[in-house]
């Protein structure tokens, strides 16, 4: 039984089901018409015995508007009729019902943090370069581990396998591919049962079902017997020898694991199921009992971008475009997972919508087939919540950085020349590729040395770096963040030409416009050509915002009078350089294809990579330009945490009193809620502080700039304790500094910014490569 290679198939058929009726806009439908169309396709497919039989429950509003079964629960040995209440081995919907809630139960009562290597739990496993794996790339199934170890490895028990795990080696390193791993739920598991001092089965039982009332949902254990009252509502799967899996689990690695493990092995109903989707679309409360904290349940469900695409943290996540019997149906940020025995459920926050399908399509041969069958129902579920089908343009074509231009000529730009190469691990083809690896392969290039920005070369560092040597190529790596901001003669020598490939963040203070900024310089002063592979504008290009530099404050931190947001990317940035410094230097930019300005990065089908350490994610990044202003002052802004720039707090801080007044503000697309972090490092280290989580629930609608400046007008009012005077460092607008002291209203700090920013969009606009 090949599971991994099953999932693939399955996680496509999801993204082209149609659950995701987010973002479909047309006039409600009546239901009744959808819905009565469910039974003739479920029982079409059931005659085509593409399944014995199924159960069909929707969620709409917290209220079921469809439940019904179909077919039969078993064929052989004998045939009985399926009931609304039949059992179904959920196979991998343990993963996300069951392991990662209770992850996610830990976390909330401090026993375990997300970003945790698993080794600090389970200090065995921590070999053979497993040391750095996190638990939070476990639950994205970016950890780097095999898909499925061999069954073998399970046949003399849970201790053998365990061991024979912990020994495993990594396929990659963690974080470089997406590889759905049942490996590593199988250790998320194991880290419940360490961390809680109790088995999964148990902690799930206690923690998560018996709370909700889910009084048919958990593990069956293989010496645990089975009521005689309860053994005919089991949907059986297959057959193993002589004997008929009739819950016992279908899963061989679950099965030698004693039936209770972190991807498979649990058992539920349509009815169970049901309210915990409902406790998961209330925000973790169902029924007056919560179980997990409303922000737990959106940190669980949100999109993470993982190499080739987004998932959530345990879960599946739909967020291509795709057709479904002939019409385009637009995907939101809904979420959900399928199982191997065909069972799946899906949730749309937005429409408060749940649709769960559970059948044994494995009974009795292994040869059912549920992929049509749930695309089918979805179509019809997502209009019978009363959102029909509507035409959308099509999906856009990836976006290829420069570095893939050059690789798709064969780099003939490049050829005879003697590269000097300024990049770190965000220099990366769409294939995750290093241009470091790249250029030094490349046919007819000298790659001479390498110059590593702010961070280092491998986005690592939170100091000064210093110089050091490439382990794998041998080449010298000369810091631009330490002794020196940009090459100098000595770095240069051997060198005709400078090649600049990094990842910028689209604001003003980002240190890697100056580093750009200072390569040009030496550029120019060295009569060295200079190409700048271009990458796009995470944030976007279309929004310009934020007062200009002031005149003659020009630093490491504002290397040129710009705007907070540019809305530019790097090839622009130094175009705009060049032309209007009137530098004078050899400069080509490399640009992309398939960007276009209105994009954020979320479109562009590029993997996600931590441009810096604290930066760790598009919303993070969207929240820096105002957040970051913050963090000059006496505040911190979540560096040490697990929320750098989603985050802001001080031991001195009144969070509830900085909440009451945010309320009375305008801060759309955002909310707000108190939290206590203790920092690990940077400021107040150690030290519990009082604060604010920022949750984005429309980029659309954030203006972050606004927002920082909300909270520095509340801030300087209210919060006696706070800095206002550091609030310039990065903001460096002496007048914006005065109106906020002065408390003056939002509008008018910002209207005077109005005058700069036209003139600034004038000139800006000359240098723009890439249409909206």
């Amino acid at each position: 039984m090949k599971i991994a290679k099953w999932h693939f198939t399955q996680v496509a058929i999801l993204v082209a089901c149609g659950f995701l009726v987010t973002s479909l806009r047309a006039e409600p439908a009546k239901s009744s018409v959808y819905l009565a169309d469910i039974e003739p396709e479920v029982n079409q497919a059931i005659e085509h015995r593409e399944l014995p039989g199924a159960v069909v429950l929707i969620l709409h509003k917290q209220e079921p508007i469809y439940h019904k079964a179909f077919g039969s629960r078993s064929l052989e040995p004998t045939k009985d009729p399926m009931t609304p209440d039949t059992i179904f081995d959920l196979a991998s919907l343990t993963k996300p019902v069951a392991t990662a809630t209770s992850i996610f139960l830990l976390h909330e009562q401090g026993k375990l943090k997300l970003e945790d290597p698993v080794a600090k739990y389970w200090p065995a496993f921590g070999q053979n370069g497993k040391d750095k794996i996190t638990l939070e790339q476990c639950l994205l199934h970016i950890s780097g581990l095999t898909n499925d170890n061999s069954v073998a490895d399970y046949d003399d028990g849970k201790a053998k396998a365990l061991k024979l795990i912990a020994a495993l080696k990594l396929e990659n390193d963690p974080g470089a591919k997406f590889r759905y791993s049942d490996v590593g739920f199988i250790v998320l598991g194991e880290i419940v049962e360490r961390v809680s001092g109790q088995p999964l089965d148990m902690f799930a039982q206690e923690n998560i079902f018996r709370p909700l009332g889910m009084k048919d949902t958990g593990f069956w254990k293989i010496d645990e017997k089975i009521p005689p009252a309860l053994m005919p509502r089991f949907a059986p799967t297959t057959k193993v020898g002589d004997l008929w899996l009739t819950g016992q689990v279908h899963d061989p690695r679950a099965r030698r694991l004693g039936s209770v493990a972190g991807h498979a092995g649990l058992f539920s109903t349509a009815g169970d199921l049901a309210i915990f989707c409902r406790m998961i679309l209330n925000g973790g409360e169902h029924a007056g009992q919560r179980i997990l904290q409303k922000e737990s349940v959106q940190k669980m469900t949100e999109p993470c971008p993982v190499p080739g695409g987004l998932r959530a943290r345990g879960w599946d996540m739909d967020t291509s475009y795709s057709k479904n019997r002939g019409d385009f149906f637009p995907k939101g940020k809904s979420f959900g997972h399928t199982g191997f025995t065909g069972t799946s459920l899906w949730l749309d926050p937005a429409t408060q919508t749940a649709v769960i399908f559970l059948s044994n399509r494995v009974h009795p041969n292994e040869k059912g087939n549920v992929t049509k069958l749930r695309a089918t129902l979805s179509s019809l579920a997502a209009q019978a919540v009363g959102y029909g089908p509507v035409s959308i343009p099509p999906e856009p074509i990836a976006t290829r950085p420069g570095i893939d231009v050059l690789v798709r000529e064969d780099f003939a730009r490049l050829n005879g020349r003697n590269i000097g190469l300024v990049t770190n691990h965000t220099g990366r083809d769409r294939q995750g590729r290093s241009t470091i690896d790249l250029l030094h392969q490349a046919p007819g290039v000298r790659l001479v040395a390498l110059f590593s920005p702010e961070h280092g070369i491998r986005g690592a560092v939170d100091a000064r770096v210093a110089d050091a040597k490439d382990e794998k190529t041998g080449l010298p790596i000369y810091s631009l963040y330490g002794q020196r901001l940009k090459p100098t003669a000595e770095t240069l020598q051997g060198i005709d030409t400078l090649v600049y490939d990094i990842q910028d963040a689209g604001c003003r203070f980002y240190t890697y416009l100056s580093t750009l900024g200072n390569v040009m310089e030496a550029a120019a002063e060295h009569k060295l050509k200079l190409y700048v592979l271009d990458r796009p504008n995470p944030i976007g290009g279309l929004v310009v915002a934020g007062p200009l530099l002031d005149p003659g404050r020009e630093s490491f931190t504002a290397w040129h009078r710009l705007p907070i947001r540019h809305g530019m990317t790097v090839g622009e940035s130094a175009l705009l350089f060049n032309a209007e410094r009137k530098m004078n230097v050899d400069l080509e930019v490399v640009k992309m294809e398939g960007w276009k300005r209105g994009y954020l990065y979320d479109r562009t089908g590029l993997e996600w990579i931590n441009p810096s350490p604290n930066l760790r994610s598009l919303t993070a990044a969207l929240l820096y330009p105002g957040i970051g202003l913050l963090e000059t002052t006496n505040l911190s802004v979540g560096r040490g945490t697990e929320r750098p720039f989603e985050w802001i707090g001080a031991p001195w801080l009144d969070a509830q009193k900085l909440i009451r007044s945010l309320s009375q503000h305008s801060a759309p697309g955002v909310r707000f809620v108190p939290v206590t972090l203790t920092p690990a490092s940077s400021i107040y280290a150690g030290q519990p502080c009082h604060g604010v989580q920022i949750f984005v629930d429309d980029w659309s609608k954030l203006d972050s700039i606004r927002l920082g400046l909300t909270l520095a007008l509340v801030l300087s009012r209210e919060q006696s304790a706070w800095q206002v005077d550091k609030f310039d460092r990065l903001l460096a607008h002496k007048q914006t500094l005065e109106s906020v002291r002065a408390g003056k209203a939002l509008d008018e700090i910002t209207a005077p910014w109005s005058a700069e920013l036209g003139r600034f969009l004038e000139v800006r606009k000359k240098y723009l490569l890439y249409n909206e």
